[in-house]
């Protein structure tokens, strides 16, 4: 990531991904307009595989879906110590806001046999990660699972990080403490997440739950209280441009995106939407191409994201649709259209030029 100035792409991308957006309202009756191909930077060559499959039993969907690219997983896995599961509980009091604790299963399904090292499940909830472990009742893998050494650790309260520097509202650069656990050379990382609309990016799947999952904030009842994962919220443009950069800094740590669409939330997600039934599951070791099928499903064009456009002209995975084998169901038979944030409208700012300062 080398040859442009922040400045210089948060204007080339915001301009460029998309003309004419000023002033419509592009989402009152989800009717979006035409898009305009963004510049690659450092184009993504390589073809992606994404398991796609349809069932009535979460957890057997989500183990299904491993199987399915199996073949892509084992040499990866092989090469690490121990596997980390990062979960997503935005909201502790909120089941359908959360990794279901069947998602969970299902990954240990495909795991048990087949590692014998520890897993560790690992949140840094921008709220109690406890409490959405027992909410969300994780102690049944646990239980379940107890000669695999399953622990549940809040990243918070571990309290190991690196610093990476992201952009405030000003374009300036600040620090914010990335969870060390997350970028361990030696621990293979896994995504659970899960398909919801967003209510200041559009939607949110295995990449921002592992990018806006792994800045810290102080541990309850710390005498200094911070919360870096708000630093990330400085303006559509630079949310955006702060979480494709953290993507790229973060990426080579990333093993497997589990994308559980049993049950997504549309609407004022991602806490407070309502349920969809798409009774899916998604995974591939490129979250990209994860995500990009996610979108597909969600009926959701792929350039209205900006994190994901951003990260696709930076090359960080295969984000074009005909470049990514599906496995398993086809995306158009179980493709459903997502009713978006009431504030949508006002999350596509990133498209529009960067304010002349």
């Amino acid at each position: 990531m080398t040859g442009f100035s922040r400045r210089s792409f948060l204007h080339l991308a915001g301009a460029g991904a998309l003309a004419g957006t000023a002033g419509r309202s592009l989402f009152a009756d989800q009717q979006y307009p035409p898009a305009v191909p963004a510049p690659a930077i450092y184009p993504y060559t390589k073809r992606s595989t994404v398991s796609l499959v349809q069932g009535e039993e979460r957890r057997k969907n989500v183990y299904d879906a491993l199987i399915a690219i199996d073949d892509q997983i084992r040499p990866l896995l092989r090469a690490r110590k121990y596997v980390v599961i990062k979960p997503n509980i935005v909201a502790p009091k909120v089941p359908l806001a959360g990794t279901h604790a069947d998602a969970l299963l299902g990954i240990m399904d495909y795991l048990a046999p087949r590692f014998k090292g520890p897993v560790t499940i690992a949140e840094a909830s921008a709220q109690d990660s406890l409490e959405g472990f027992e909410n969300n009742h994780y102690n049944r893998v646990v239980t379940e699972f107890k000669s695999h050494q399953v622990s549940l650790v809040d990243l918070n309260r571990e309290g190991k990080y690196e610093i990476f520097s992201i952009v405030d509202a000003n374009v300036r650069p600040i620090p914010v403490r990335l969870a060390a656990r997350l970028l361990d050379p030696d621990a293979f990382v896994i995504c659970s997440a899960m398909l919801k609309t967003h209510n200041a990016v559009v939607a949110t799947m295995s990449v921002k739950n592992m990018v806006i999952g792994t800045p810290l904030h102080s541990a309850p009842g710390a005498s200094e209280t911070w919360h870096d994962k708000r630093k990330y919220h400085a303006g559509p443009h630079q949310m955006n441009y702060n979480m494709a950069i953290s993507a790229a800094h973060e990426k080579p740590h990333w093993g497997l995106a589990v994308i559980d669409g049993y049950e997504g939330m549309e609407g004022n997600g991602p806490s407070g939407g309502t349920p969809v039934p798409s009774r899916i599951a998604l995974a591939s070791t490129d979250f990209f191409a994860a995500d990009r099928v996610g979108l597909e499903t969600m009926g959701i064009p792929a350039y209205a994201v900006g994190y994901l456009q951003y990260a696709a002209q930076l090359g960080l995975g295969q984000y074009d649709l005909a470049k990514i084998d599906v496995r398993g169901a086809k995306v158009e038979a179980v493709k459903r259209t997502y009713r978006l944030h009431d504030q949508a409208d006002e999350q596509l700012k990133w498209l529009r030029e960067l304010p002349k300062v």
